[in-house]
C-alpha cells in the first residue's frame, strides 16, 4: 500500500476498514449458530455388527455426509436394574476424552428416553477373538505386534489415570488396515494417578483377572498387564493362561499353579509373560520404559509403532471402508428392527451425556 497525500491514505483506511467489518460481520454470524447435537435420525442403520448383555452394536450411516460409524446402543432399564450406572457414565467420560491411534474414538453420544448411544469410529477387520478362532494361534510376529500395540495403549491409558480392566479378545478390534483398536470401556475407571493408586471392585472376564482381584484385595495398574500375559500366552497357543473349564479350578490355577509354557516358545517370550504373570502385583512387570526395552520388544521401533508407519504383519481381507465380510455373521445376520426394538422409558436422567467431538457442530457444518 501506497500514498501520496492525506486523502489517498483515508481512502486505504476506509476500503480497509471495510474488508475488516464484512469479515468480522461473517465470523460473528458463524460463531453465533445454535449449536446441535446429533439424534437418532441423523443416522442410516445398515447392520448390527456386535451384541452382548449390555446391548447392541449397529452400523450406521451419518446422513449428511455418508461416513460409516459404530453405534453402540445401551438399554437404561439394563444399566439401571444392574446398578451400571457408574460404569456406563464412566465409559461415556473416558471415551469423550482419550486420543490414541490404538484405541477406539468417540464422535457422539446422545440419549433417547428408553436408550443411551454411543457414536463410535467403524473398525471392520474383525475382532482379535474372531481372528483366533479362525487360525487357532497366531505366529511370534504377529502376537509381538499385537502386544506392542496394546502396550502403547496401555501405557497411554494408565498415564491418564485410566485402568482398563477388561483385556481380552472380544475388545481388541483389528482395522483394515491391520492396527489394533481397543474398544469397550464400560469396565474402566478413572481417577487411578500412579502405580500406587487402589481400586477394590471386583469386576472382568474370568480367564483374565489378576490374583489380586480374586482374592479381593484392593489392586492397581497392573492388573491391565496380568491380562496382557494372558494375552500373549493365548495368542501364541491358542488359549488363555490358566485356562480350565471349570472356572473354580481355573481360579485355583492362577492362585497356586505355576504356568507350563510350551517347548517351541521362543525364549524372551517366556521371559515377559512370566514377569506379566507374576502372581506379586508389586513385582510384577508394569513399567512402560521396561517393558519396552524388554529383549522380546527388540526388533520394534516405539516411534514408527505409534506413528502407524510400521507394516503390520497380518492384513484383514475386507473388501471396502464400510464392509461387514470380517465381522461374524452370527451378528450381521441379526434383525435391527426385532433388536432395537422400542424399549421401556426410563425415568432416570443422565445429564450431560450428549457429546459431539469438537463440543458441538454448528447447523449447517
Amino acid at each position: 500500500m501506497y500514498a501520496e497525500t492525506p486523502e489517498e491514505q483515508n481512502e486505504w483506511k476506509e476500503a480497509i476498514g471495510r474488508k475488516v467489518d464484512i469479515a468480522w460481520g461473517r465470523i460473528k454470524e458463524e460463531t453465533e449458530q445454535t449449536p446441535r447435537s446429533y439424534g437418532l435420525d441423523d443416522f442410516d442403520l445398515l447392520k448390527i455388527i456386535g451384541k452382548g448383555s449390555y446391548g447392541t452394536v449397529v452400523q450406521v450411516r451419518l446422513k449428511s455426509t455418508g461416513d460409516i460409524f459404530a453405534m453402540k446402543v445401551i438399554d437404561k432399564k439394563f444399566i439401571v436394574e444392574k446398578n451400571e450406572i457408574q460404569h456406563t457414565i464412566s465409559e461415556r467420560n473416558i471415551l469423550s476424552r482419550v486420543n490414541h491411534p490404538f484405541i477406539m474414538k468417540l464422535y457422539f453420544a446422545f440419549q433417547t428416553e428408553d436408550k443411551l448411544y454411543l457414536v463410535l469410529e467403524f473398525v471392520n477387520g474383525g475382532e482379535l477373538y474372531y481372528h483366533l478362532q479362525i487360525d487357532g494361534s497366531f505366529g511370534p510376529d504377529r502376537t509381538r505386534f499385537y502386544s506392542a500395540e496394546i502396550v502403547l495403549a496401555l501405557e497411554y491409558l494408565h498415564t491418564s489415570g485410566i485402568i482398563y480392566r477388561d483385556l481380552k479378545p472380544e475388545n481388541v478390534l483389528i482395522d483394515g488396515d491391520g492396527h489394533i483398536k481397543i474398544t469397550d470401556f464400560g469396565l474402566s475407571k478413572e481417577g487411578l494417578m500412579g502405580f500406587n493408586s487402589r481400586t477394590n471392585t471386583f469386576c472382568g472376564t474370568p480367564e483374565y483377572l489378576a490374583p489380586e482381584v480374586l482374592l479381593g484385595k484392593e489392586y492397581s495398574l497392573a492388573v491391565d498387564y496380568w491380562s496382557l500375559g494372558t494375552l500373549m500366552y493365548e495368542m501364541l497357543t491358542g488359549l488363555p493362561a490358566f485356562y480350565d473349564n471349570d472356572v473354580q479350578k481355573m481360579y485355583r490355577y492362577k492362585m497356586k499353579a505355576d504356568i507350563e509354557m510350551p517347548d517351541d516358545m521362543e525364549e524372551n517370550a517366556k521371559d515377559i509373560i512370566l514377569k506379566f504373570l507374576d502372581k506379586n502385583p508389586d513385582s510384577r512387570l508394569q513399567n512402560p520404559t521396561q517393558i519396552k526395552s524388554h529383549p522380546y520388544f527388540s526388533s520394534i521401533d516405539w516411534d514408527a509403532l505409534y506413528n502407524k508407519t510400521t507394516a503390520p504383519p497380518f492384513t484383514p481381507n475386507v473388501k471396502s471402508k464400510d464392509s461387514t465380510n470380517m465381522i461374524d455373521r452370527e451378528f450381521t445376520k441379526l434383525d435391527i428392527e426385532k433388536e432395537l426394538k422400542k424399549g421401556i422409558n426410563v425415568e432416570h436422567d443422565f445429564p450431560d451425556f450428549s457429546f459431539t467431538e469438537n463440543g458441538f457442530i454448528y447447523k449447517d457444518s
